[in-house]
């Protein structure tokens, strides 16, 4: 399963992070990141399912 949630943080960076912790303050960065530039998101998101496990 967390392939599949990596992925998903790859290809849609804020859906990543709402499968790993839901909706929450991980979540709202993750968007205002993923706005401000694509890779801070993904990398934010792939730490955040790095660091949940």
């Amino acid at each position: 399963m967390e392939i599949v949630k990596i992925i998903c943080a790859i290809l849609l960076p804020p859906l990543g992070v709402f499968l790993q912790v839901g909706i929450g303050k991980h979540f709202w960065v993750n968007i205002l990141l993923t706005i401000l530039g694509y890779i801070p998101g993904i990398v934010h998101a792939v730490w955040v399912i790095a660091k949940s496990k």
